[in-house]
């Protein structure tokens, strides 16, 4: 196969790490707030998501800097859409600052 091809595939798989890692922190944090121990929670979240991510992004590259940024490139895409897909609609983000602490 051509190294395009592999760049292209691992584009895809940063998408999909980063969807991971970043859904993951959204997860996090809706149900960190709630638990009992929040600071566990939140540590213990993150040192399973970078694992990961870290283990996928080793395994995508195979030593190849082009998949590694390629993964990185989709990692990013991922980022910018599920920041828009779990941003809070402008009404909301008014509200909740005209509210008291």
């Amino acid at each position: 196969m051509s190294e395009t091809i592999y760049v292209v595939l691992a584009v895809f798989a940063g998408f999909f790490l980063g969807a991971f890692f970043f859904g993951g922190l959204w997860w996090t944090i809706k149900k960190g707030v709630s638990s009992a121990h929040p600071a566990l929670f939140f540590i213990v979240s993150m040192i399973i998501r970078t694992g990961i991510i870290l283990v996928g992004f080793y395994s995508v590259s195979c030593a190849h800097w082009e998949r590694f940024l390629g993964c990185l490139i989709g990692f990013i895409i991922a980022r910018i859409i599920v920041m828009r897909l779990t941003k809070l609609p402008v009404e909301k983000q008014k509200q909740s600052a005209k509210e008291p602490n």
